[in-house]
């Protein structure tokens, strides 16, 4: 006889690590999880029936953080039967069978090329009473065709390239993402549509490197043609994109966002190192020279706009004077924010063998240095805001604080975070809503506004979200390499068979 139990729909919970792409990965496997029959699980279920790990081998430990936390699954799981526990993402990529030899209660591994085949691995795991292993070494179909449950009413990641044809000595994604694959422009485009059709306001195009788009199928101008096109989407308001490599990037690019007026008015490009000496032996085809050249001429089409960056401190052989060089790079840029790191081995990355390897207590202090020059810079760029309106999309959770000091919080255009007072609006605002407000008081990391806001206008995004309605897009096939209308999309097969 057939159990409640066994009768009620099966829960998943995806636990995610790692970068926008991995993000975006893990709403493609809630979106294939509840196309398959499962339902989320509450906040407060510490025993879902599927927990889904997806891991990222960028990040420094990431190896200790995911077998760490497999280990407190193990009791977990033992006191419920039937639980299944899943590793995909990079790790998974890279590590392999190595998941269930050093976690034999893992039931499935899968790759960054085969999400698509987690509902069949899962059920396979279950029928046979043992792991599966299934990592394949290219991929075969774009993940976009994959149906997908978007997080946020307001906000969507659209993917239009996987992949890198770099070589930088310290990063490992081509080794785990492949070689770049480029996804068609009309796909693209209707995407985008499709997302904004359910009330979605921005948009950010998502690749390991956004302008070398088009390499695949011959147009080096491709990528400023599609920033063009999102431009004639009526509905989409604010445009995004990371992360670009300043080896490809061309004066189209930038004319595009000058000229696109939803294309926001902010620049994520990594500079890594500002010591040519260390970028070359990063394999980083451009110099500090041609970095700043860029910079210049953003500012110059777009004087207002944000520019961020990553930045790693203590890359084997880097000298005081290196380090020096990147602290020049920093205040000639004038970032508004920069993602800093300190390097750290990556097994299977050239790097990783590198002579010169920097003993922590350097690499520390050369970063300490390196956090307080970015601050007291964005600190100052930021106070050169107070008293502006900015125009904020009111996100969900972006301000830890907010709760406490009953403000709301949300991005400007130029991407900066804004906490605001609501004022006479409290309790009328909703995420996805827009606000315009003026800026009283700046920090290093964000912006307040204490004021009366100037405006509050309420969007269909809103709307969703006071409803709890999130974006569910089916998948969108592959089309024809043009920027443009897109032909009709074609009914998207469903289940693993899309993969």
């Amino acid at each position: 006889m057939t159990t409640a139990a066994e009768r009620s729909p099966r829960t998943y919970q995806v636990r995610t690590y790692g970068c926008q792409m991995n993000v975006h990965d893990s709403e493609r496997i809630s979106g294939l999880l509840e196309q398959a029959g499962y339902v989320r699980a509450g906040e407060a279920d510490d025993s879902p029936d599927v927990v889904v790990f997806n891991t990222c081998a960028v990040r420094e430990n990431a190896d200790n953080r995911l077998y760490g936390n497999l280990g407190h699954l193990r009791p977990v799981k033992n006191r419920h039967p039937g639980m299944q526990i899943a590793v995909g993402g990079c790790l998974a990529q890279k590590d392999r069978g190595d998941i269930v030899r050093k976690a034999p209660w893992v039931d499935v591994v899968f790759g960054t090329h085969n999400i698509g085949a987690l509902p069949a691995l899962l059920e396979r795991a279950r029928h046979n009473a043992a792991a599966e292993v299934e990592i394949l070494e290219s991929l075969d179909v774009f993940p976009s065709t994959l149906p997908t449950r978007r997080e946020s009413t307001y906000a969507g990641w659209v993917s239009i390239s996987v992949g890198c044809n770099n070589t930088c000595t310290f990063c490992i994604v081509p080794a785990l993402r492949g070689k770049e694959k480029d996804r068609r422009p009309g796909d693209i485009l209707a995407e985008v549509r499709a997302l904004v059709d359910e009330g979605v306001l921005e948009v950010t195009l998502l690749g390991q490197n956004v302008n070398s788009y088009g390499v695949e199928f011959g147009d080096r101008y491709a990528f400023g043609k599609l920033l063009r096109a999102c431009g004639d989407i009526d509905g989409l308001e604010r445009v995004r994109f990371t992360s670009p490599h300043p080896k490809d990037f061309t004066d189209d690019v930038i004319a595009a966002m000058a000229e696109t007026p939803n294309v926001c008015p902010s620049l994520h490009m990594p500079l890594q190192s500002g010591s040519d000496d260390v970028l070359r032996a990063m394999r980083r085809s451009y110099r500090s020279e041609r970095y700043l050249g860029i910079i210049e001429k953003v500012r110059a089409a777009m004087p207002d706009a944000a520019i961020t960056t990553d930045i790693i401190v203590g890359f084997p052989g880097e000298t005081e004077a290196d380090f020096q060089r990147t602290l020049d790079v920093v205040r000639a840029a004038r970032f508004s924010s920069a993602f800093t790191f300190q390097y750290s081995k990556r097994p299977g990355t050239p790097a990783a063998t590198m002579d010169g390897q920097l003993p922590k207590q350097v690499v520390q202090e050369r970063y300490e240095r390196l956090v307080a020059t970015v601050e007291e810079i964005t600190w100052a760029e930021n106070r050169k805001l107070v008293g502006e309106t900015v125009e904020v999309l009111v996100a969900v959770g972006e301000g830890r604080k907010d709760e406490r000091t009953g403000r709301l919080s949300g991005r400007a255009r130029d991407g900066r975070l804004v906490h605001f007072d609501a004022g006479s609006y409290a309790g009328s605002i909703r995420p996805g809503d827009i606000v315009h407000t003026t800026v009283t008081y700046a920090a290093p990391h964000h912006l307040n506004a204490d004021g009366e806001p100037l405006s509050h206008r309420r969007t269909r995004a809103g709307d969703a979200a006071e409803a709890g309605r999130s974006p569910r897009i089916p998948g969108v096939l592959l089309g024809l390499p043009t920027v443009g209308a897109p032909a009709a999309t074609p009914t998207p097969t469903t289940g693993c068979a899309a993969h």
